[in-house]
Formats: structure tokens, C-alpha cells, sequence
């Protein structure tokens, strides 16, 4: 049984300013839910139908609630079985690492975007991602579904890009309309791929640090692409298989 109180509590999550000063986050559904009790998360409370069972459910306080009740404190349009509080692990962000390929975020402001972005850096082995700080936050409800529970294995980190590229001492690989086609760059074993606001592309500023520009030739009429979408595609030409 769901109280009021509890409801209102769950829809506050849904509110950065709320999870910012409980360091909590919310992850919804089946797939998520998976992924999420069978890592280092620490989970706090977890809200399921009858029909829900899992074999880790008692890693956390579990209340059981009927579909209609799930529904009024989902995020979703069709609620899926079950929802869980987790509590947030704070990454602080680093500058890249030699050996390593990171991807660095500049303004990423869709959270789908986002989340898709962090599942692309999970599937090709990125475990860091660097986010500038006007990039949309990462335990969003939105970012953390569109992530498919590939929110558990890759870090985003927030900070200065400016500062967090400087002297690295890696190449740094900037997606532009201008530039080297991706299909004639050399694999990389280690490097920074800058991706760009979704409108404005990569800021002024930041333009000094890319030692190496790069871009997806343009075949048909479409003015651009997404920022996820141009990251799983220079991610799949730059990285050595």
C-alpha cells in the first residue's frame, strides 16, 4: 500500500533541486531496475506490483503497490512493473587519461541525448564521459532511461571543460562541420572526442583545444545530425577494434 506522503516523496525526485540535496535518483522498469541491484548502487526503497520478483529484491525496503498506484508516481507513460531509489555516486571529473579514450560533452542538453550518448560510450568501452556544466545532469529520470542500465558502468563527470583539457597530452578529436573525414582517420588507442551542443555545436573557446577536427561527410540534404547519433558514428571509425 502506497501512502500519500510516500507519493509525494517519489514525485519530488522528479525534481532536480530534490535529488540534488538527497543525492537520490530514480530508476524505472525492468531492464533498469536489473542492472541497478546487481551493481555497487546502494538502493534504498523499491516499489513493484505482485507480480514482480527478483532474486536481489531484499538489497532494499520493497513495497508493494497495485498498477494504478505505480502509474501516479511513474515518469513514464506506461508505468513497468516497478521503481526504485537509489542513492547518487558523485564521479568528480579529471582530465583524460593517457591510454584511455574519453568522451567529452560540451552543452548536451536533451536528456535523451544524453542518455544515449552514455549507452554509446558503454557500448564501445568508454567507462568516463566529461560533461561541461551547463550539460543536462545525469541521473535525470529521462537520461537514466534512455541510458538501458549503461548508467551503472560509465561515470559522467561535471566540471570546466577548459580547464579539464588543457594539457592533456592525448589528441584531441573535435566533431565539426569542417574538418578530416572520419572515414580517413587512423584507429585511436587513446584520445578525447568532443561532442557539441545540440544547436550551437562546440563552443568558441573550446575550438583551441581540438588538435584534430574531424567530420561525417554529408551525402544527402539533411543540414545535421544528432549529437548522439554523429558520436556513435565517429566512436565506430575512430576506435581500434
Amino acid at each position: 500500500m502506497l501512502s500519500k506522503i510516500e507519493a509525494k516523496y517519489i514525485q519530488s525526485l522528479y525534481h532536480k533541486k530534490q535529488r540534488d540535496e538527497l543525492s537520490l535518483f530514480i530508476v524505472e522498469g525492468l531492464k533498469g531496475v536489473d542492472e541497478l541491484l546487481n551493481s555497487s548502487f546502494v538502493v534504498q526503497k523499491i516499489f513493484a506490483v505482485n507480480d514482480w520478483e527478483h532474486p536481489l529484491m531484499g538489497k532494499a525496503q520493497l513495497t508493494r503497490v497495485s498498477e494504478e498506484e505505480l502509474q501516479k508516481i511513474s515518469g513514464l507513460q506506461t508505468a513497468n512493473k516497478v521503481l526504485a531509489i537509489a542513492e547518487q555516486q558523485n564521479f568528480i571529473a579529471q582530465k583524460p587519461q593517457k591510454g584511455r579514450i574519453t568522451l567529452a560533452l560540451d552543452g548536451i542538453q536533451d536528456p535523451g541525448n544524453m542518455g544515449t550518448l552514455i549507452r554509446i560510450a558503454d557500448w564501445f568501452g568508454i567507462h568516463t564521459i566529461l560533461a561541461s556544466e551547463d550539460s543536462v545532469e545525469a541521473y535525470n529520470p529521462k537520461v537514466i532511461q534512455s541510458t538501458m542500465g549503461s548508467f551503472i558502468r560509465v561515470k559522467v563527470g561535471y566540471g570546466n571543460l577548459a580547464n579539464l583539457l588543457t594539457d592533456v597530452g592525448i589528441p584531441i578529436f573535435g566533431a565539426l562541420l569542417e574538418g578530416d573525414s572520419v572515414y580517413n582517420q587512423a584507429t585511436i588507442q587513446e584520445g578525447v572526442l568532443l561532442i557539441g551542443n545540440e544547436s550551437k555545436g562546440i563552443h568558441k573557446e573550446l575550438l583551441t583545444f581540438i588538435s584534430s577536427p574531424v567530420h561525417i561527410p554529408r551525402i544527402g540534404g539533411a543540414e545535421s545530425l544528432n549529437a548522439a547519433v554523429a558520436a556513435g558514428i565517429l566512436l565506430s571509425h575512430l576506435i581500434k577494434k
